[in-house]
């Protein structure tokens, strides 16, 4: 883990003073979590773990997230208009320019509509407990944790002033603290939460505080099943058939295990997702439209055998979950396999993974992936993700990877901003979500695969500190155009012509054609992110040159704070000047026997001899032809050329291995 990200479990003991005097009343953000559990009978260890599953116990400032929330306890409030409205179209999602989407117009909902707002606001109802303005708790982090604190203890039955007992018998409060829509969903939350209390945490939050939640061993959980009480039987009526207390049976101390986690009741037997998440089956769309006997269908292609997966792609919705369900029914939309929720981590399904999703905007992507879209904005005012959500993905992902046998590495669990264009055309329009705002880090270790530093690496990972990683962004919603962006974390660095601050950033010729790339938010043209690897082509003093998009690439990488780490992988390097780089793994036209030919359109990049560039996957060509509604003609063509996979800049790119030397 990141030294500021979150410490090791076995550096809670250098972090704990000596036996001694009674110690001070802790100061800071520890402090302010000490002071509200005292004042309201909540223990600490539940406090602050409720806290840190919605903001990882940050204050961003006084920024919401995409849920609402604010504050280090998370607490929803309305969001100002227009903020749930999908910003970003999805554009051609399906990328195959022999049968092209037609434009559609994004979709919006109205702010005013149910859909819209939050389905449950805490911070109003946390300000009256404690006398406090809904402005204050936005932007005082003491007063948010206090709040938070009121109201976690008027969910619990029998709140104790022992603030150190009956950790267990707080189950039910957590579960309804998360304002989830639906029981199961609640309990979810409930049970990351506890998971959180059982490992134990120590970070340093946003504005400089250390917190330290100690772990709690073989911490066991008290719950009913669904969670009970006259709160939630009135949001979910149909869970509850009369108001009986659960039965003694119902209401019993058990261990927890994130992955035993039986599985929600009424859960849709669709449904693909491992038993600890509460997931939901919300079909999108599979269904003619236009005039009867039309060729038109949406919004994605079913398969009636297994396909491989090679991918599986991180999206942000741009949007709220709000406008989820209209979007995925719509048949003349497109569509993706899962949403996560952010304010509680609940996932719906809406593709089965072994059919194609219309996603990534590269056909041949789409045909070997499977696309997951996250409730969120890549730039909108610095909304946040929350821990709940990160958990959810990372659990989904890890148990995806494991299915279809997915390396959980940054060269197939790829961002939308990492999908290459398919022909000259359409890189300029790729897609730049989720952006250098997600924490890239953070999400490996939660999958528990920590993005760690090889012994004699003959390359480099990039891996900046995310939360002491501030680059320059510009173009952020908040802000004025041409305005740099509020400071945040990111797991991004900048690349340069040269190496010192006052060179000019690389340049992209797909991306800007002959003009300069930029600091926005949205222009990856001269960023390397977390996780991707590269091919080392000079240093010089505190600054590593890379090899990206057939030039040299220099970011500052001191020895005393590096922001990229040693790796070891294959590498290639070409045999001949101009060789060519690809957006899709095609085979070859004579291998098309039973279906039309796709060309074999090179990018506009170029590599050269002495260049290298790292290896992700080798492959041979195929290309999947759908077009039909009846998976019964459909066609698989498979080739004979075989490709490598490169990191070639922000993207990745292919290349045929006969035009390339492998270095393994």
């Amino acid at each position: 883990m990141h030294f500021w990200l979150a410490w090791p479990l076995s550096l809670l003991a250098a972090l704990t003073p000596a036996a001694g005097p009674p110690r001070e009343a802790p100061a800071g953000r520890q402090g302010e979590f000490a002071a509200a559990a005292r004042e309201f009978g909540v223990p600490q260890s539940v406090l602050l773990g409720v806290a840190y599953l919605g903001s990882r116990w940050d204050a961003h400032e006084g920024r919401p997230s995409t849920a609402g929330g604010y504050g280090p306890m998370h607490l929803v409030d309305a969001l100002p208009a227009g903020a749930l409205a999908v910003g970003d179209a999805l554009g051609d999602a399906r990328g195959d320019e022999t049968r092209p989407m037609p434009p559609r117009p994004v979709h919006m909902l109205s702010p005013l509509s149910a859909a819209a707002r939050p389905a449950h606001t805490t911070l109003p109802e946390a300000g009256r407990l404690i006398g406090v303005t809904p402005a204050r708790l936005r932007d005082d982090p003491a007063d948010n944790i206090r709040a938070g604190a009121a109201l976690l203890a008027s969910y619990h039955d029998n709140p104790s002033t022992d603030v150190d007992a009956g950790l267990a018998g707080w189950y039910d409060a957590v579960a309804r603290f998360s304002g989830a829509d639906d029981p199961a969903a609640a309990r979810q939350f409930a049970d990351e939460v506890f998971a959180v209390m059982r490992e134990g945490m120590v970070r340093r939050t946003d504005d400089g505080h250390v917190v330290r939640l100690d772990p709690v061993p073989g911490l066991r959980v008290r719950r009913s099943d669904p969670p009970y009480d006259e709160a939630y039987a009135e949001l979910f009526p149909d869970q509850y058939d009369d108001a009986a207390e659960p039965s003694q049976d119902d209401d019993v101390a058990e261990p927890y295990d994130p992955d035993e986690v039986t599985a929600a009741s009424g859960r849709s037997s669709s449904v693909e997702c491992p038993a600890s998440l509460a997931c939901e089956w919300m079909p999108a769309a599979h269904k003619r439209f236009g005039k009867k006997g039309g060729k038109d269908y949406g919004n994605h292609d079913r398969l009636f055998k297994t396909r491989h997966v090679d991918y599986i792609v991180i999206h942000d919705t741009e949007g709220g979950y709000g406008g989820i369900p209209t979007m995925v029914r719509d048949p003349k939309y497109v569509s993706w396999h899962y949403t996560i929720r952010s304010r509680d981590g609940h996932v719906a399904q809406h593709v089965r993974t072994n059919d194609l999703a219309w996603h990534a905007g590269n056909w041949d992507v789409n045909t070997r992936s499977i696309g997951i879209e996250h409730e969120g904005y890549l730039a909108k005012g610095g909304a946040w993700y929350t821990e709940a959500m990160y958990r959810s993905s990372a659990r989904l992902v890890r148990y995806l990877a494991n299915k279809y046998g997915v390396p959980l590495d940054r060269a197939h669990i790829l961002g939308h901003d990492n999908v290459p264009g398919t022909t000259p055309q359409t890189v300029a329009g790729m897609h730049d979500d989720p952006g250098p705002y997600w924490d890239w880090a953070h999400y490996f270790e939660l999958m528990g695969r920590p993005l760690r530093a090889a012994k004699n690496g003959d390359s480099v990972l990039i891996r900046p500190s995310y939360d002491d990683n501030r680059p320059r962004f510009t173009g952020c919603v908040t802000t004025k155009a041409g305005k740099d962006c509020p400071p945040h974390g990111a797991s991004t660095v900048w690349l340069r012509t040269a190496p010192r601050e006052s060179a000019s950033l690389v340049t992209d010729v797909g991306k800007h054609g002959g003009k300069a790339s930029t600091y926005s938010v949205y222009d990856h043209a001269a960023r390397a992110s977390t996780g991707q690897r590269y091919a080392v082509a000079e240093r010089q003093g505190d600054w590593t040159a890379i090899w990206y998009l057939g030039q040299k690439a220099w970011f500052h990488n001191p020895a005393a704070r590096p922001v990229a780490v040693p790796a070891k992988g294959p590498l290639v390097t070409p045999l001949r000047a101009g060789t060519r780089v690809y957006g899709r793994a095609y085979p070859e036209r004579s291998a098309y026997t039973k279906a039309a030919a796709q060309p074999l359109t090179p990018l506009q990049y170029r590599i050269a001899p002495g260049q290298t560039y790292t290896v992700g996957d080798t492959i041979t060509g195929s290309h999947y032809s759908a077009g039909a509604f009846s998976p019964s003609r459909h066609v698989t063509t498979t080739g004979t050329i075989r490709y490598h996979q490169i990191q070639l800049g922000h993207r990745i790119a292919f290349v045929m291995a006969k035009d390339v030397r492998l270095i393994p």
